[in-house]
């Protein structure tokens, strides 16, 4: 029996009003649409991922985490079009492109930066197990809802309010997350909507429900990342470059100064080291600070590593060093730990704060390292990349 096609399809207009720019907005130092592509990806039963967006950088993001997007027209990016529409097309469009239909579609949506690839698989296999032909994750719901009348009685939606019972003794109830649905592709043209047939549920963890919607629920997001995501850190295969702050990053961010105004900070060893073993094997590396000091300039001849300090935009100078380089940014490991940091952050794909590093960079990090800056930092990014082996491998005294 031929495997069945199943085309994930992610839609993502540019023109969100609640929270501009949401859908590029990083959760872990990833945007949202990233996110979603990697969770489609991840699935086994998924095939084929699609983005379809009217926004140029959108797109961008989007094909850089691997999938293909689809130019939505006007008439489907407007507020009052529906998710189902953006999702029909998508299909026209992967028909012509590709010279086959889709057996199974999905519609995963970007604002539940939670969703799993696990979830997404499971949701998928409904259909093509011939289970069901809609699915949908939802949650367990214990929650007694109310609505209150013309008259402002208040009455029992789900719970009649002259009988509580226990929470055990209830039937089990489940809440729609709104993070993906799976529909029998031949259904959906039929029907266009999400619902018909025989509907499943795929059951996830309450705890990882959230939708994205405003402001707030971003920064829900950001900080409930470190306790919901699976922990990563990249390996030499995911990064083309490295590219390290200074201050902060290779110092404990102090700054000793003598009577004659002269001044002194203090380095790791440790770093030294990691970043000799990364220039032996042939990673390009960057220094860049904003700070014009010849301590950046002395600590960077020593390393041996180029070196732009006296920076002002950090991320322009990041972006022509990649265009001079030859090298994708996407595949760029930076390294920072304050503010001044975050639109290198933005930039690239791997961006990662030190462990001392200010709240805010590091809830936009896709890692963080459990050493401080100054302490080991870079030395323990080295060992991400090149394997514990850094520890007895090389030997580079005095660095």
């Amino acid at each position: 029996m031929p495997t069945p096609t199943v085309l994930a399809v992610i839609p993502a207009r540019g023109g969100s009003k609640g929270v501009p720019g949401k859908n590029l907005a990083p959760v872990s130092g990833i945007p949202l649409v990233g996110r979603a592509v990697r969770a489609c990806l991840g699935a086994p039963a998924v095939t084929d991922v699609v983005v379809s967006t009217d926004d140029e950088g959108i797109a961008r993001a989007a094909r850089a985490f691997g999938a293909d997007t689809v130019q939505r027209p006007a008439e489907l990016s407007g507020d009052t079009a529906s998710s189902e529409s953006a999702v029909l097309h998508a299909m026209d469009a992967f028909e012509a492109a590709h010279g086959r239909a889709a057996d199974v579609v999905l519609l995963v949506q970007c604002t539940s930066p939670f969703l799993t690839a696990a979830e997404v698989d499971e949701t998928a296999a409904k259909i093509t197990s011939g289970a069901a032909d809609t699915a949908f994750t939802a949650a367990p719901s214990h929650g007694f809802l109310w609505r209150e009348k013309p008259d402002g009685d208040a009455t029992g939606v789900n719970h009649d309010k002259a009988h509580r019972p226990r929470r055990q003794d209830r039937a089990p109830e489940y809440l729609e997350t709104g993070a993906v649905y799976a529909m029998a592709a031949e259904g959906f043209r039929s029907h266009r909507h999400r619902f018909f047939g025989r509907t499943a549920l795929v059951v996830t963890d309450p705890a990882r429900v959230l939708e994205v919607d405003d402001p707030y629920d971003l920064a829900r997001a950001r900080a409930l990342a470190p306790l919901l995501d699976e922990p990563a850190t990249p390996a030499l295969v995911d990064v083309d470059a490295v590219v390290l702050d200074f201050d902060g990053t290779q110092t404990d961010d102090r700054v000793h100064i003598d009577a004659d105004g002269r001044e002194f900070v203090s380095v790791h060893r440790g770093d030294g080291l990691g970043i000799a073993a990364l220039r032996r094997a042939g990673v390009p590396l960057l220094i860049l600070s904003t700070e014009q000091n010849p301590v950046v300039a002395a600590r960077a001849r020593k390393l041996r590593v180029p070196v732009l300090h006296g920076v002002d935009r950090k991320d322009l100078a990041l972006k022509q060093w990649c265009d001079e380089q030859g090298v994708d940014p996407q595949r760029v490991l930076y390294a920072g730990n304050d503010v001044n940091d975050l639109p290198c952050f933005r930039l690239v794909g791997w961006p990662v704060a030190v462990g001392s590093a200010h709240a805010s960079v590091r809830a936009a990090a896709r890692a963080v390292t459990d050493t401080p800056g100054g302490s080991g930092a870079i030395r323990e990014i080295a060992a991400w990349l090149l394997g514990p082996e850094l520890d007895t491998a090389l030997h580079t005294p005095n660095v």
